[in-house]
């Protein structure tokens, strides 16, 4: 009785094993992917067949759904988020890669007026300088976010489609592309929209790869922000205090700055900035590990933000940055 038992449970187990890996591959008959299928074909002249069979072998992670429910930028205070990123560690990293690529840098920075320290951010956070890219089929976190989580799939299916274009433009291995699991690739972590749309050719050679050259990354970064308006020479943000009296300051409620720096400070808002009374500003209160701290974001910072949409994350960046000039100039 007992070894038949065990051979049920055996039987019970394999059977519930070849469910679940079933249950991970995409339907291609689903009505939405066949539709998908069909824009493909017919939007953008690509092959049924060869859609079909990328898709056929795409899975659908639980792994994935998972992060997107609990990204840092929301579970995390910015104490916690900050100390992630600006650690002795990654600013020493961030120092040995700029000295690697020191010139190349310099000629980006005076091209496009992005400054190397906005870049280095950049490319520190997103990847600790190529170190971590990500390990998820960029087809699986696509297909798992575009046709199985209903709050974004509108979004994620139109990266679906764009990583397709993509693979076609640039003679990509479609198969062989991996990320994050929100199907961002290479050090700069462009989603494949952003790498159809503001990818460079930096070192000339007729091919913008944002995998393996990092004279196309890192002019990539740049023209990202040259193109989202960053400004040469103007500030990111401004640490802020306030005035004895005062309770009830106006916080951002949503990333684009809806106030001035004279507004801000009349009232009293404390914080340096060059910038005149007019200049766009926005005031943000931020968790940290005493205390509240209370930031001052100019345009540069919404800028950071069109990257990632976290004031949090624009912080980190701009303050990897310049941390890591620091060390290296010193």
């Amino acid at each position: 009785m007992k070894r038949n038992f065990s051979c049920a449970k055996s039987l019970l187990t394999l059977l519930l094993y070849f469910s679940l890996t079933s249950a991970n591959a995409l339907d291609v008959n689903r009505d939405d992917v066949g539709a998908f299928i069909d824009e493909m074909v017919n939007e953008h002249q690509l092959d049924r067949d060869f859609v079909t069979a990328v898709l056929e072998r795409a899975e659908s992670q639980q792994s994935i759904l998972d992060a997107m429910s609990r990204p840092a930028e929301r579970v995390l205070t910015w104490h916690d988020y900050r100390k992630i990123f600006i650690t002795p560690e990654r600013i020493a990293a961030g120092a040995a890669f700029y000295e690697e690529h020191r010139d190349r840098l310099t000629q980006i920075a005076a091209d496009t007026g992005v400054s190397t320290a906005m870049i280095l951010g950049i490319v520190g956070v997103e990847s600790y300088y190529g170190r971590i890219t990500g390990k998820h089929r960029v087809v699986d976190a696509l297909v798992t976010l575009g046709f199985d989580y209903p709050p974004r799939a509108t979004f994620f299916r139109s990266e679906l489609k764009n990583v397709f274009l993509l693979a076609n433009e640039e003679q990509l291995d479609i198969d062989a592309l991996v990320g994050s699991y929100a199907g961002a690739m290479g050090p700069p972590q462009f989603i494949p929209s952003s790498y159809r749309a503001y990818a460079v050719d930096g070192d000339g050679d007729g091919q913008r790869d944002l995998l393996n050259s990092w004279d196309d990354i890192l002019a990539s970064v740049a023209n990202y922000f040259a193109v989202h308006k960053w400004r040469s020479g103007e500030p990111v943000a401004a640490m802020a205090t306030l005035s004895d009296g005062t309770t009830n300051p106006p916080l951002q409620q949503k990333l684009k700055l809806a106030s001035t720096v004279g507004k801000l400070s009349n009232a009293g808002v404390l914080f340096a900035t060059e910038l005149n009374d007019n200049a766009a500003a926005g005031l943000w209160k931020l968790e940290s590990k005493d205390a509240d701290e209370y930031w001052v974001g100019f345009n540069n910072l919404y800028v950071i933000t069109r990257y990632n949409r976290s004031v949090m994350y624009a912080l980190a960046a701009w303050q990897l940055g310049e941390a890591v000039v620091a060390e290296a100039d010193q």
